[in-house]
């Protein structure tokens, strides 16, 4: 290929990268949206439910329940104590996020990073706005609880944040495994 074919065969991962910028910020802020929704449905809905000693709504037998948990770790209830730890591990990823998302020229990562990303500040958004606990008074940012509500058999309790978490990491593998760059095309063979 010569100098002038690679010119133009980059042309349009140059043209798409900030539209592919914006794929990311929209599906982040689609998952941050509808996370949030999710999360004001279950406070409303499913903590005085909870609370008030009725169990869990069963939507499929013991298979599917909606509940309500006050998440102040990760899965099982790991690290529990370093709250803020998690915070900022989210602040992290997001910067990276972000800064990679500026070089991308694949409409599929630009898919899986938004979710990603969107997951990370979902939680966030909530370990910022939210007292450490139930009862308690509010600790600072990202000292807060995560509103966690699906409940499956022997899975910890969990959200659409950590839904799009995995369905990201999912994708990203997918991604991974049929050799799909970020840069979106694969690199040419050697002639």
């Amino acid at each position: 290929m010569t100098a002038e074919e690679q010119d133009v065969a980059a042309e349009p991962i140059s043209v798409a990268r900030p539209r592919l910028l914006w794929v990311t910020l929209g599906v982040a802020l689609g998952v941050i949206v509808i996370d949030q929704i999710t999360k004001s449905i279950a406070l409303a809905t499913l903590q005085p439910r909870i609370a008030s000693g009725e169990g869990p709504v069963e939507v499929i037998g013991s298979v599917l329940r909606l509940t309500f948990v006050e998440n102040t770790g990760a899965g099982f209830g790991i690290g529990s104590n370093f709250t803020w730890v998690f915070a900022l591990i989210a602040v992290i990823v997001a910067v990276v996020i972000i800064r990679t998302a500026r070089k991308l020229g694949s409409v599929a990562w630009a898919v899986a990073l938004g979710g990603l990303l969107g997951g990370a500040l979902g939680n966030l958004v909530d370990r910022i706005i939210r007292a450490p606990g139930f009862g308690e008074a509010y600790a600072g940012p990202g000292q807060g609880y995560v509103v966690d509500f699906i409940q499956l058999p022997y899975w910890p309790v969990f959200n659409v944040a950590d839904m799009s978490i995995v369905g990201s990491a999912i994708l990203m593998v997918i991604l991974t495994i049929r050799g799909i760059p970020l840069t979106g095309r694969r690199p040419a063979a050697d002639a």
